[in-house]
């Protein structure tokens, strides 16, 4: 057995960069023994690993990446969660509309549902939008229309290959070490990142990550989490947000009440009864600004989050503000026909 897999298993020594080089280079090359990938993924998504062992795996997965253009995404933001959490409405997605609207450039990653009943890949299926296939792609649809999705390329092909050798065994499950370190995996050359985080023991690693993301790319990254475990800002509970940038890292909290929000509770951000096309439905008005008080709220702040992330204002209020009117005035349901009308186009 591959020591990466007796050492993870174990618990008795981390797994340091040389090993988990060895490591990959078996997966690429076939040369694993059955059940090996299996048990690696079990036994990460079992336990957090310590700061050693995610350092190690996150730089041999950095150093293994294909080249991609510098800057391709420059200014941008993108928001996405760990997953994990209550299931509720696609906040994020929402929220990454809203801000493109506001005009904040925006790159989302997502992925398929995992915990929740509909991930952000599948709502887009829905409403009739494919995630980009490469960088230039990306750089493309951003330019046109402000706001681009970007598909799994983003992500180590160890990944998939990772996968693959663990079938017929559900990824969902197995793997819930990559869904929640999957925000911080992704290849994204963007400003900054908002990213929710749902369970509390998971989050020294994800600080690990972090830290060495923003160090490493010059990202800024927001860990953002709350006591109601939602993997998203929430506008009725006080937020936690542990910020990396510029080589240095700091926490704040966001309160709703002294930024003028507080409506509502968890079940008012409840997924939907219907069905998957029902929820794209609702979703669409969400956008329209035809939603109740507490998903308004949360929404714009997380919104407001990517502007202030982003760096194109430091003025909470007025992202706020800018987040209400792109909901009240159709621009932000304007996106996603913007984005309609260009997958027509091209198909």
């Amino acid at each position: 057995m591959h020591e990466a897999v007796v050492s993870l298993i174990g618990r008795d020594r981390p797994v340091e960069l040389p090993v988990w080089r060895s490591f990959w280079d078996r997966l690429h090359a076939g040369d694993l023994l059955r059940g090996e990938a299996a048990a690696l993924l079990a036994s990460l998504s079992t336990r957090m690993p310590d700061r050693v062992t995610l350092h190690g795996l996150l730089e041999s997965l950095d150093e293994r990446r294909p080249p991609r253009p510098a800057d391709a995404f420059a200014g941008a933001v993108n928001i996405v969660g760990t997953g994990g959490g209550p299931a509720t409405l696609n906040i994020s997605t929402a929220a990454a509309f809203v801000a493109a609207a506001m005009g904040v450039p925006v790159v989302k990653t997502g992925s398929r549902a995992y915990t929740s009943r509909l991930g952000s890949i599948d709502l887009l299926e829905r409403l009739g939008i494919k995630p980009t296939t490469s960088y230039e792609h990306t750089r493309d649809v951003l330019d046109r229309c402000g706001i681009a999705f970007a598909g799994f390329f983003v992500y180590p092909a160890e990944i998939g290959l990772l996968a693959r050798a663990s079938v017929p065994l559900d990824m969902r499950r197995l793997g819930s070490f990559v869904n929640t370190l999957g925000p911080l995996l992704a290849d994204m050359p963007v400003r900054a990142q908002v990213t929710g985080v749902s369970r509390p023991r998971h989050l020294e690693g994800l600080q690990h990550a972090a830290a060495h993301v923003s160090r490493t790319t010059g990202r800024t990254v927001w860990l953002v989490s709350n006591d109601a475990g939602a993997d998203e800002l929430l506008g009725f509970t006080a937020n936690r947000v542990r910020a990396y940038e510029d080589g240095a890292d700091s926490e704040f909290e966001l309160l709703p009440g002294a930024l003028g929000l507080g409506t509502g509770a968890l079940p008012d951000l409840a997924v939907p009864t219907g069905g998957a096309d029902r929820a794209a439905e609702l979703f669409l008005d969400v956008l329209a600004g035809r939603c109740a008080p507490a998903v308004r709220e949360t929404v714009c702040l997380n919104a407001a989050a990517l502007a202030v992330a982003g760096r194109l204002t430091g003025d909470w209020h007025e992202a706020l503000a800018a987040a209400d009117a792109a909901l009240r005035d159709g621009s932000a349901l304007a996106r996603v026909e913007r984005l309609r009308s260009l997958e027509a186009v091209h198909a």
